[in-house]
């Protein structure tokens, strides 16, 4: 088998599990909520495995799984709609555990499939990808993510860098709304450079693309689900972008780029992401937890991605989704990575300093 057997194994079991609950309900709804939630949680705690490194022969399997990943997901969303707005005959209680299973396929599995395809220079895997995020409501994501999030990473600047102590109920409206805001800015400054430089009228702002994505999102929604449809729409989208919000919490916590003498930052290294060495929820979020190569090689396909040593690079101590779930109880959230990401900025201060250059476990 080639890494992206494995991939797939992960990323592509929940499907028929999904859609035996749109139609079926009942236990296939537990099922599908428990791969996600439960079993992948146990996997990565207490089955022996790893995620293997790919190579470059493996980048045209893993564009072919992302367009599989894609389909999927918009097939997904048509059906989730379906059986939500009562297409399927299921109940109420049934609907929530519909809710709840197809929102975490979304916010884990779709998200970060999204992102591999943002990253790609081939422009139709490109839009596909910012069309998962618009089918999400969250298009913006595709600019602030590339041009904002990647260039300002671990610095005041960027929205999506969480400070210390700060709570993700805190950060989350704050790097929304910052995103937003910072990446339409970021693609009106291209937009004006290019045409600088060639001449050439002003290309449109792909925000437009973005909200007009969603509005008609919306209103597909609406005509062809009604109002039980667009509001099941409406929630589940919010809940995948928690999700994702949650992930760029996780992710950079606490880690700050140093200001070097002059005023610039200093590069983007392996010690300003936290990485998840966990294997399952590594190969079903296409190892977008090996987050510092992701970082340092961002055009990287997700087969090829390294994770770093446990003593070069801060280490999550449970699976990414795991560490999502603490987010959300900020108490317990600082007693847990509040330690942890102190001794990583304490690090980073000696690090340009003579003598033990040791980084902390």
């Amino acid at each position: 088998m080639t890494p992206i057997h494995f991939f797939a194994a992960a990323t592509l079991a929940p499907v028929p599990l999904l859609l035996a609950g749109a139609v079926f309900g009942g236990w296939w709804i537990v099922l599908a909520l428990a791969y996600i939630a439960l079993f992948s949680f146990v996997m990565d705690e207490f089955a022996d495995g790893s995620v293997p490194d790919g190579d470059d022969t493996d980048a045209v399997a893993a564009d072919q799984l992302s367009i599989g990943l894609a389909v999927a997901h918009f097939g997904l969303l048509i059906v989730a709609l379906l059986a939500i707005s009562g297409g399927t005959g299921l109940g109420w209680l049934e609907s929530v555990g519909l809710l709840l299973s197809f929102g975490l396929f979304f916010g884990q599995i779709s998200n970060s499939n999204a992102h591999e395809l943002i990253h790609r220079s081939d422009k139709r895997l490109f839009k596909l990808g910012m069309w998962i995020y618009i089918s999400l409501l969250f298009g913006h994501h595709t600019s602030a993510h590339r041009h904002v999030h990647h260039r300002f990473v671990a610095t005041d600047e960027d929205p999506n860098t969480a400070a210390l102590d700060e709570s993700f109920y805190e950060f989350a409206p704050r790097a929304w709304f910052g995103g937003f805001r910072a990446g339409y800015e970021m693609e009106e400054a291209l937009s004006g450079r290019m045409t600088a430089l060639f001449g050439k009228g002003r290309r449109l702002n792909p925000y437009l693309v973005y909200v007009g994505g969603a509005i008609g999102c919306c209103l597909a929604a609406l005509m062809i689900f009604g109002p039980i449809g667009l509001i099941g729409y409406l929630l589940l989208a919010f809940y995948a972008q928690i999700q994702l919000l949650l992930s760029d919490y996780v992710q950079h916590y606490g880690l700050l780029r140093r200001r070097l003498p002059g005023g610039k930052t200093e590069p983007v290294t392996a010690v300003h992401s936290w990485n998840a060495p966990h294997w399952f929820t590594g190969l079903m979020m296409l190892n977008a937890p090996r987050h510092s190569d992701h970082h340092t090689n961002p055009s990287q396909p997700y087969p090829e991605l390294k994770l770093p040593g446990a003593n070069t690079a801060p280490m999550l101590p449970y699976g990414l989704p795991a560490m999502a779930a603490i987010a959300l109880f900020p108490p317990v959230w600082r007693r847990v990575m509040n330690p942890r990401a102190k001794a990583w900025r304490n690090a980073a201060e000696f690090r340009s300093q003579p003598g033990d250059q040791s980084l902390p476990a």
